[in-house]
């Protein structure tokens, strides 16, 4: 038999559960890229997670590498011989690497000339030699941000390991990974189950590990679990439980056999925040909520055990008092803040750093009521709403309840805004500031939210900027990168006007004699927050050059560049667009290689060809109305009013001379093609389309 099936299971400690998945697809993405590079023929590669182990199995796997033919080229003919034809030192240097004679050597012929070449037949190895070089390989090249030693050895990982399992059908590939030698002992269930289970065949495992160690390896499986049976219970209350997908990633990842339960709390702590109750059992627990069909909460939730127990009521009663006390506290606290408005906490903000050379936080609210103003005045926003918004914009973050539950902050200070009379903007707009708060959240849901929302995330960016703590790698303390992305998608996707150059300015202004270079601040947060920008676009399949053809043109409204970009994106599609960019390529090759000083203007009396008066007069005409069209955001029909001028482009080239050694009408030529260069360059650079 010439294929079979391989297993490999790396058995360790608990594994971080945000991460576990991500893992488990990287090493099976890994592997399945090495076997290709050894030319391993297989089918699928199917990846399993568990809190205790990342495994992978290779269904029909070749047990041996084909033979394969290694062509090596070695030096020309020409200066392989001497003119008496005998090898030269650099042919008998190429034939001893590759251990032959000059003789046993092929000729090659290609339109670069004739080659010395010699075609090495490589046997392939077995592949159960290739494995362990293969899974270290893969295993080191893991996306892993923190590397973990145990004992006494100097090997990393993500966590400690225990377990190691390389297996070929029924064969234990002798192995020594992270200093564990292999073999067909692996563990299961640290509860249930038998503690250390023998695995006789690759194709055995999953059966094996499950009957033997209670272990459901299926990570996808343990998950529809979780989700089909977490429903089930909610309906047997007439509820609906709210499964987060990304607790529900987590939970999947924490448990090895899932046993899904419901439990209840008492209802007077309904009286608290919904938001303070779903926060207090998702982000603190790990359970999820549950709802009535008219999307009540209701007080219930539904948790997932790691044990099936004989009396699964003692697991629910704990579960129940665990979340009780979680929940006497968050009602002490809600009670102990409701006694004062949330005003009284800003002389505090004093104490509180914002960054040790951009001050405290209370120094952060002055600029960004001050910016929110700006903003607002801009975007035709509720002024005053804005700069109330600002003022209170961080008093929830000396509150108690925040202080014990950090994740909440924006939305207590929503909570106390309403219950101290702030108008429904203003208290939105507290809890929307940090809106989007990862890709792909909701974005502020009116324009004072918006105001607030895009004033604090260009405070820290200017700030942070200012003082040249820039982001560097996968570090990213002040999460630049997200609020760059954050500004991008509000200004967007809800069609707000500013210009991102202005917005800057001002935002770097505030912050007085704190920041030194201005101009160098101002300059180097447009440029990263246009290369956000182009990586949001990338992501959305934009292609490469449709972006880089906008940008190129130094635009500074983000509302402006989608317009642009989408335009450009259409347009390149039609016919047009081809002779448009190709006669653009050109005017932009000829003048990049010009020396001469070119003319403010095209003169008239310096145009002698009928072609170039022709091309002279319908570029004033096509200026006039592309200067209307784009006044009114019309990029796409800017261009499409471009392409008439393709034809007369093409005369010009055919017929007139640009180099004549008359050096008035030379320059004059040149001024016109520059003319036409910036005529394009009102919406994109064309030239850049490939």
């Amino acid at each position: 038999m010439n294929k079979k099936t391989f297993l490999v299971e790396i058995g360790t400690e608990e594994l971080p559960p945000k991460s576990l998945r991500f893992l488990a697809e990287s090493f099976a993405k890994n592997l399945t890229f090495e076997l290709h590079a050894k030319c391993l023929a297989h089918r699928e590669v199917h990846w399993f997670a568990t809190p205790r182990r990342l495994a992978l199995l290779v269904y029909d796997l070749s047990v041996v590498q084909p033979d394969r033919i290694i062509k090596n080229r070695g030096p020309a003919t020409n200066i392989s011989f001497d003119s008496h034809g005998r090898p030269t030192s650099a042919a008998l240097r190429w034939a001893s690497s590759c251990g032959i004679t000059i003789d046993q050597a092929d000729r090659m012929i290609n339109s670069k000339g004739e080659w010395l070449i010699y075609n090495a037949r490589i046997t392939g190895e077995q592949t159960e030699k290739l494995l362990p070089e293969i899974v270290s390989l893969c295993l080191k090249k893991l996306p892993v941000s923190k590397q973990m030693r145990w004992g006494t050895s100097n090997f990393q990982f993500v966590r400690p390991v225990h377990t190691v399992i390389l297996m070929l059908g029924d064969i234990l590939i002798p192995a020594n990974i992270f200093g564990i030698d292999s073999s067909r002992t692996i563990s299961g269930h640290r509860f249930m189950g038998e503690k250390n289970i023998i695995i006789n065949h690759a194709d055995n495992y999953l059966q094996i590990l499950s009957a033997k160690g209670k272990v459901e390896a299926n990570y996808l499986v343990r998950k529809k679990i979780i989700q089909e049976n977490a429903k089930a219970v909610a309906a047997k209350i007439n509820g609906v439980v709210h499964l987060d997908k990304r607790l529900l990633e987590e939970v999947t990842a924490l448990v090895e056999w899932p046993i899904v339960l419901i439990a209840q709390f008492e209802e007077k702590f309904l009286e608290l925040p919904t938001d303070v109750i779903v926060h207090t059992m998702m982000d603190h627990q790990k359970y999820f909520p549950v709802y009535s069909y008219t999307g009540k909460l209701l007080p219930y939730f539904v948790f997932v055990s790691n044990i099936a127990s004989e009396n699964p009521q003692l697991i629910i009663s704990g579960n129940e008092k665990v979340v009780r006390a979680r929940l006497v506290d968050a009602a002490f606290f809600f009670k102990n803040d409701c006694q004062h408005p949330l005003e009284k906490n800003l002389p505090l903000l004093e104490n509180v750093i914002f960054q040790k050379n951009l001050g405290s936080l209370r120094d952060k609210t002055m600029r960004l009521q001050l910016l929110s103003e700006w903003i607002a005045k801009q975007i035709n926003s509720n002024v005053g709403h804005a700069k109330r918004a600002a003022l209170l914009s961080k008093c929830d973050l000396l509150s108690q309840m925040v202080f014990e539950f950090s994740d909440i902050q924006g939305v207590m200070g929503m909570h106390y805004a309403r219950l101290y009379g702030e108008p429904e903007e203003i208290a939105r707009a507290i809890m929307e500031q940090y809106y989007p708060r990862f890709s792909g959240d909701s974005l502020p849901s009116h324009s004072v939210s918006c105001t607030l929302a895009i004033a604090d995330k260009m405070d820290t960016l200017a700030g942070i900027f200012g003082i040249n703590q820039y982001p560097t790698g996968d570090k990213d303390p002040f999460a630049l990168r997200r609020s760059a992305l954050g500004v991008l998608r509000i200004m967007i996707e809800k069609e707000i006007p500013l210009d991102l150059y202005t917005l800057s300015v001002t935002a770097v202004e505030l912050y007085g004699q704190k920041i030194v270079d201005t101009d160098k601040t101002v300059s180097e947060m447009i440029k990263f927050v246009l290369g956000r920008l182009y990586v949001w676009y990338k992501e959305r399949d934009y292609s490469r050059d449709t972006i880089q053809a906008v940008l190129a043109c130094r635009p500074t409204k983000p509302l402006d560049i989608h317009a642009r970009i989408n335009a450009v994106r259409n347009f390149r599609n039609m016919e047009q667009a081809t002779n448009l960019s190709l006669a653009h390529k050109r005017i932009t090759h000829i003048l990049l290689h010009t020396t001469d000083d070119l003319n403010q203007k095209v003169h008239d009396d310096f145009l002698k060809e009928k072609e170039e008066k022709k091309l002279a007069k319908n570029i004033d005409i096509i200026n006039l109305h592309l200067k209307t069209l784009l006044s009114q955001g019309k990029y796409e029909d800017g261009l499409l009013s471009l392409t008439p001028l393709s034809e007369d482009i093409n005369n010009f080239f055919n017929k007139v001379l640009i180099n004549t050694t008359d050096t008035a009408v030379r320059i004059n030529r040149l001024t016109l093609l520059s003319q036409l260069n910036t005529l394009f360059l009102k919406i994109a650079d064309l030239s850049l389309l490939r």
